[in-house]
């Protein structure tokens, strides 16, 4: 027993769900997060900061240390263009790199969303399934020596999933940024052993993205760099004003391509109904204006460029060619046949869809398909996919709301005294 109620009606506990490309944060017992900000933090280093002078800033956005750093955290002050601003994510492979980034942004959902004291909330934090012990125990004691929270729990992001959805058995197939995850979770707990991962997700979907720009010869100007612009006719060339900016770093600029890039994906590109091949040539097209009023219309690329998550053959990524790569399909029956045959139908029997990419239309259709194609005929399959876009963007984060603010859960944290008497060992036992 950890001794006491800390959630339920009376004390409202805080969910906090750390992704690669956002963190999202928010009471238990609601329906969305309060907060969903970037993951990216902007930094300007104490030799730096006497000459970047920003153009405009949201002050309240900007936080000093006491080593004289800027920090830049938020949506609207992350994009205000700097001097020697530098863009650092702290979040690599869905596990926390770099702890003193995450602090800060820990401390902006406090400060700027939350306006309470760490010491009168309860906190659950979402961890990917394949997270160390070593970080889980500095997650641990971060949360409690740092923030003196009264009591903490950490859970598999797969396992807050299926409690989203209603389910305690199911394979949880996450498309997120950085990759592409199956974890089968029977009776609300991850097996280990059946992981499966791919890096084929959205960074791969960007790059994919920049190399049909490259080839078609489109510059893409972020808008940070756009005064004003006028219209043209469709494949003109961009008529625009380029506004005057302070010298930006390297990863600035990288990154504001990135969102325009991302932008791109989830406006234009759409998966096929089944293999993409070349002979496509009638799909329907689609206009796409870039921020510099440059516009054109995408037919068969647009379903090309997410047929690379599907089908892995002739795929070269950071030196691991396509015969070393699984697609999606691949990735999800690989994670299920390693699974104990006597629970295998339950996990057939449940294959949940979230993460950024499983909105790109058709992906769904896409999915069935292929593991219909796929599963052994002894088995039956049924895919899950929400038809709301905030339940399969926050479905993990759902799930921690909904497990906090169970009463019967109340005996699961880990307390105050509890970490006292046993230290930040406790977490390997309290939260499996």
């Amino acid at each position: 027993m950890s001794g006491g109620v800390y959630g339920g009606d009376e004390v409202g506990a805080l969910v906090f769900d750390i992704g690669s490309y956002t963190l999202r944060a928010g009471y238990a017992g609601e329906d969305t997060p309060k907060v969903d900000i970037p993951t990216t933090v902007g930094v300007i280093r104490n030799s730096e900061s006497a000459d970047a002078q920003p153009m405009e800033t949201n002050e309240e956005a900007v936080a000093e240390e006491s080593t004289g750093h800027k920090y830049f955290i938020g949506t609207n002050s992350l994009r205000v263009p700097h001097v020697g601003k530098e863009l650092i994510n702290p979040v690599k492979d869905g596990m926390i790199e770099d702890w003193d980034i995450i602090k800060l942004l820990i401390d902006h959902v406090y400060q700027k969303h939350f306006y309470s004291e760490a010491s009168e909330h309860p906190v659950l934090f979402s961890e990917s399934a394949w997270n160390t012990r070593a970080k889980r125990e500095k997650l641990t004691e971060m949360m409690f020596e740092q923030y003196n929270v009264p009591a903490f729990f950490l859970c598999k992001s797969a396992v807050l999933t299926a409690f989203a959805n209603g389910r305690t058995t199911g394979l949880i197939i996450d498309s997120g940024a950085d990759q592409t995850a199956a974890v089968p979770v029977h009776d609300g707990y991850a097996l280990q052993q059946a992981i499966v991962r791919s890096p084929l997700a959205g960074e791969f979907l960007t790059s994919q993205a920049r190399s049909l720009f490259a080839e078609r010869k489109i510059d893409v100007i972020p808008s940070y760099l756009v005064a004003n612009k006028e219209l043209v006719a469709e494949n003109s060339p961009a008529v625009f004003t380029r506004k005057k900016v302070p010298e930006v770093t390297d990863s600035y600029h990288y990154y504001m391509v990135k969102e325009v890039v991302h932008d791109f994906k989830c406006s234009v590109c759409q998966v096929a109904d089944g293999p993409f091949d070349d002979s496509m040539t009638s799909m329907p097209t689609l206009p796409y204006y870039f921020p510099d009023g440059y516009n054109t219309s995408f037919g068969t690329e647009r379903f090309k460029l997410t047929e690379g998550l599907f089908n892995a053959t002739g795929i070269n990524l950071k030196g691991v060619h396509g015969g070393g790569l699984l697609g999606i399909p691949q990735v999800a029956t690989t994670s299920a046949g390693m699974c104990d045959v006597d629970i295998r139908s339950g996990i057939y029997s449940c294959v949940l869809l979230c993460g950024g990419n499983s909105l790109l239309p058709g992906f769904t259709d896409r999915i069935t398909r292929e593991l219909t194609m796929r599963t052994p005929p002894s088995m039956r399959l049924k895919v899950i996919s929400n038809n709301s876009t905030i339940e399969r963007r926050f479905s993990s984060w759902i799930g921690g709301s909904i497990l906090a603010s169970l009463g019967t859960f109340q005996q699961m944290w880990i307390s105050q005294r509890e970490y006292q008497e046993q230290g930040k060992a406790c977490v390997e036992r309290k939260c499996p």
